[in-house]
């Protein structure tokens, strides 16, 4: 916009919100409760345009129609939406939204952080919008528990942290998930993994092999147990376990349970471990545990040693052997009497592959390893890695090209699958693919 524009940074903005403001208070002013409460957005545009276009002829404001439209969108955002975050909502393309304060927020597209020129007017303003979206879903967020943790209608995870907890005001960050599910094609293309590295994972779902899912936050963790539970065949009952809801599964006979975090007595929560055991009285074929974190680990450990073969979970680790030092110490969490052997052994029982993801520096997720659990030995998990990505460097334009390639070792679980009727050539454990920059 011009020189004259409102949205420039310093007493221009501050204009913008005083504007935006006094048009908000006397359309709210003009109307009684019994309106208020029987408002929607299209019967109330009217009502906004008039009000702004009153404000400008008393005020002499130099508009132009695109500034006086905005002016009118962002009350109407204000009124029924997420007000500044509107915009950022609407926007595929963006995969995080981060409030760091009113006056810093960040945005996420493609795997890189942008900072944006979006702003709230104060901490207040903030503060409302989080209120807002916590009481749409009868949770709050005050003094006495600042920290939530919750869903939009949308599937979107919200975290907010209002002070005494944060020192810099209130803060939040949305994490998305796009509308459209990545098909294994997409993930092709996209080059997370192989050809060969898919057909071993599907084979490995197929034949009910028990999997762990690795990585840092945002490595795609979620993407890929979603992947792979389309492979999982269409009459077996599935029952998902998670804090937030967030897996996408494909088939028809899924039973979602999430966990519930104390009403405003402290009482009433139920935790994963919780909604486990309950799910083991439940009939299911297979239990996906959207992330072991805590004790539950125990009893998924034992739900996969009695049966539920084919079952699926993730776990933060930096690496596919890290995932199992994490497990151990859950399951400790659980019960510190059970000795460290005895857990050990119960791991490599139950755990038959692991799948490791990251995301690389430019932004790109792919699966790095994956590895076969294959036994005990001097009290310690044998591993043996089956695939992994070798990095071999950054492109000029900053795309980390490398190959992902086979380690030549021939899984023990390819009998299993044989006997699921699944042959794989053991080529594929010694194929190389390079990556390159597009």
């Amino acid at each position: 916009m011009g020189s004259r524009s409102l949205i420039r940074p310093g007493s221009g903005a501050d204009r913008w919100f005083e504007i935006k403001s006094q048009v908000h208070h006397k359309l709210l002013n003009s109307l009684t409760a019994e309106q208020l409460k029987n408002l929607n957005k299209d019967s109330v545009r009217g009502q906004v345009g008039m009000a702004v276009e009153k404000l400008i002829i008393d005020e002499g404001l130099p508009m132009t129609m695109a500034e006086r439209e905005k002016v009118i969108e962002e009350i109407l955002d204000e009124v029924f939406g997420l007000g500044p975050l509107e915009p950022l909502l609407k926007d595929a393309t963006i995969s995080d939204i981060m409030v760091n304060g009113f006056d810093n927020v960040y945005v996420e597209r493609a795997g890189r952080l942008v900072e944006t020129n979006i702003r709230f007017k104060d901490q207040a303003h903030v503060r409302m919008i989080i209120e807002r979206i916590v009481s749409a879903i009868g949770r709050r967020i005050d003094d006495s528990s600042p920290i939530v943790d919750a869903r939009l209608a949308d599937g979107s995870r919200v975290c907010a942290v209002i002070p005494p907890l944060s020192l810099i005001g209130p803060v939040m960050s949305i994490r998305r998930y796009g509308k459209k599910v990545l098909s294994t094609e997409d993930l092709l293309k996209n080059e997370t993994f192989t050809t060969g590295m898919l057909d071993f994972m599907s084979g490995c779902v197929e034949a009910r092999l028990n999997i762990v899912i690795s990585g840092g936050s945002g490595s795609g963790k979620t993407t890929i147990l979603n992947t792979l539970s389309r492979f999982i065949p269409e009459e077996e009952r599935i029952v998902t376990i998670e804090d937030t809801a967030e897996l996408q599964l494909q088939q028809s006979h899924v039973v979602r349970l999430e966990t519930r975090p104390a009403n405003i007595e402290g009482a009433g929560a139920v935790n994963q471990r919780d909604l486990l055991i309950n799910t083991l009285r439940m009939r299911p074929d297979r239990i996906i545990v959207g992330e072991a974190r805590g004790a539950e680990a125990l009893d998924m450990l034992q739900a996969m040693n009695t049966g539920h073969d084919g079952s699926m979970t993730t776990v933060h680790a930096n690496a596919p052997r890290d995932a199992f030092s994490r497990l151990e110490t859950m399951v400790m969490m659980a019960s510190a009497h059970v000795p460290d052997k005895v857990i050990r052994q119960q791991l490599a029982s139950a755990i038959n592959v692991v799948v490791h993801c990251s995301r690389m520096s430019d932004g790109t997720r792919k699966v790095t390893g994956i590895a076969e659990v294959v036994g005990v030995e001097n009290d310690l998990v044998e591993m043996q890695d089956l695939f992994e990505f070798e990095r071999t460097g950054i492109s000029p334009r900053g795309k980390v090209v490398g190959r992902f390639r086979g380690c030549g070792a021939r899984p023990i679980c390819l009998d299993r699958m044989k006997g699921y009727g699944i042959h794989l050539s053991n080529a594929i454990f010694h194929e190389e693919h390079q990556v390159k920059e597009k």
